[in-house]
C-alpha cells in the first residue's frame, strides 16, 4: 500500500461515522509542518497569520508550541474579537476604513495594548482619529514596506501592488508623522515578498518557468534584504524602541529569517499547506487539510459524480485555483464541466472502483479559504476523530 493509499485507509477509517461533504485537519501533519517551519525559521519567532488556519482552536495549538508567537490578522473586526478571546498579540496585516472598529479599539485599554493596526498613509492616521469617538487610548501602528522588485526604471514590476512605500525615506517620513501625532505609537514594519514567498519554484512539467521564477526571487531576495536592512535603520532612527520588524512567508521562511534586520517571520499556510504549496525546491510539507465529497451518481465506466466541490480559491482565475481531487489517486475533472457548484464529474480508472457513498478527498489550493465552506473541523490523530472544532464560520463569523 502507497503512503497516499494508507493516508485514504485511515481518513476513510476515522470519518466512516460522518456523512460527507466534511472537512478534516491531519494533527500529525499538522504539528510535522509547524516543526519544519520552526526549523526553517532557525530561532525567529513565528507569527501565525490567521487567514490561512480560520480555526481559533488551531490557532491555539500553533501558538502553544515553541517558536510560535502571535497573531496576524486579516482584518481589524477579527483582530478584535481574537483580542477579546484572549490572543494577547494581534497585528493587523492589513489597513482598514472599519470606523467602528477603530472607536472600539480606541476606547479600550485591553484592546489597545493586544492589537497593532497597518498604515501606509497619513490619510490612514487621520481615520482613525476621526473614528476614536472619544477614545484616548494610545494606537498601536505598524508601517508597511512595498517589496516589489522594480527593474528597467520601474517600468517592469514584480510583486502585489500593496503599500506605496517603496524607499526608505518614505518609511522615515511616515514614520515621523506618527511620532508627531498624539495617541499614536509606532512599534512595528512590516514586509511580505509575495513573489517569493507565494510562488512556487519548481512547478512539475514546466523547467523553464520554473527557472525563471527561481532567478527571479533570488534577485528579488538580495535587493530586499538590502533595501529592507535600509529602511529599518530609517524607520529606527525615528523609532529607536521600534518593537518588530515582520518578513516573510510560508515559501520564504528560511530567506527571510536570514535577514539580521527581520526579529519574526510571518506563516500560516505552511500548518495546512494546500495544493499550492506542492512546487518549492526549498522544502516539502505535509498535506494536513483536506475535505471529502460524497459519490452520489456513476454515470458509466470510469466516471463517477460527487456533490458539490467547486470551491475556488482567491486569486487571478486559473487552474490553479481549483482544488484537487487527491484520495484516491487517479481522478481527474472532466475538462469540459471542472469543479461544479452542486455537481462534479471524476474521470479515470479509479472512478471504478468507486461506490455511491464513497468518499473522494480533495485538496484545496489555499489554505484557509476551504474553513469559509465548512462550519467545523474534524481533528485526526491516526484512524480516529479525536476532536471536533469550530472553524471561523461556525461560530458566525465571516470577516470577508
Amino acid at each position: 500500500m502507497t503512503p497516499r493509499a494508507a493516508d485514504r485507509a485511515r481518513y476513510d477509517r476515522a470519518t466512516a461515522h460522518l456523512d460527507a461533504p466534511v472537512a478534516i485537519v491531519d494533527l500529525d501533519a499538522f504539528d510535522a509542518n509547524a516543526d519544519d517551519l520552526v526549523r526553517r525559521a532557525a530561532g525567529k519567532p513565528i507569527r501565525v497569520a490567521s487567514k490561512s488556519v480560520r480555526c481559533r482552536a488551531l490557532l491555539e495549538r500553533a501558538l502553544a508550541r515553541e517558536g510560535f508567537a502571535g497573531i496576524m490578522s486579516f482584518t481589524l473586526d477579527e483582530s478584535l474579537w481574537l483580542a477579546r478571546a484572549g490572543f494577547e498579540d494581534v497585528l493587523l496585516a492589513y489597513p482598514s476604513a472599519d470606523r467602528a472598529g477603530f472607536a472600539a479599539l480606541a476606547g479600550d485599554e485591553k484592546l489597545a495594548a493586544s492589537v497593532t493596526v497597518m498604515i501606509d498613509d497619513p490619510a490612514q492616521l487621520e481615520l482613525i482619529d476621526r473614528a476614536r469617538d472619544g477614545g484616548r487610548e494610545t494606537v498601536r501602528v505598524c508601517l508597511e514596506l512595498d517589496t516589489s522588485l522594480r527593474l528597467l526604471g520601474g517600468r517592469v514590476r514584480v510583486g502585489a501592488r500593496r503599500s506605496p512605500l517603496h524607499e526608505p525615506a518614505q518609511l522615515a517620513e511616515l514614520a515621523r508623522s506618527v511620532a508627531r501625532r498624539p495617541g499614536f505609537r509606532l512599534v512595528g514594519l512590516m514586509a511580505y515578498e509575495g513573489h517569493v514567498a507565494g510562488v512556487g519554484d519548481a512547478v512539475d512539467g514546466r523547467p523553464l518557468r520554473s527557472r525563471a521564477v527561481r532567478l527571479m526571487q533570488a534577485a528579488a531576495r538580495k535587493e530586499l534584504a538590502a533595501r529592507r536592512a535600509a529602511a529599518v535603520r530609517a524607520v529606527r532612527a525615528v523609532a529607536p524602541d521600534l518593537e518588530f520588524v515582520n518578513g516573510g512567508g510560508t515559501g520564504s521562511v528560511q530567506h527571510t529569517a536570514a535577514e539580521d534586520a527581520v526579529t519574526e517571520i510571518a506563516a500560516g499556510s505552511g500548518l495546512y499547506v494546500p495544493r499550492l504549496f506542492d512546487h518549492y525546491s526549498s522544502f516539502a510539507g505535509r498535506p494536513a487539510a483536506l475535505f471529502a465529497q460524497p459519490v452520489v451518481r456513476r454515470p458509466g465506466v470510469g466516471v463517477v459524480t460527487v456533490l458539490g466541490g467547486g470551491y475556488p480559491a482567491s486569486g487571478a482565475a486559473g487552474r490553479d485555483r481549483l482544488p484537487v481531487p487527491y484520495l484516491p489517486a487517479g481522478l481527474r475533472y472532466d475538462p469540459r464541466e471542472g469543479p461544479g457548484e452542486v455537481q462534479t464529474p471524476l474521470l479515470g480508472p479509479a472512478a471504478d472502483d468507486l461506490l455511491i457513498g464513497d468518499k473522494v478527498w480533495f485538496r484545496h489550493a489555499k489554505a484557509g479559504e476551504l474553513c469559509e465552506r465548512f462550519d467545523r473541523l474534524h481533528l485526526v490523530e491516526g484512524d480516529r476523530v479525536t476532536a471536533t472544532v469550530p472553524t471561523y464560520r461556525g461560530e458566525g463569523r465571516t470577516f470577508l
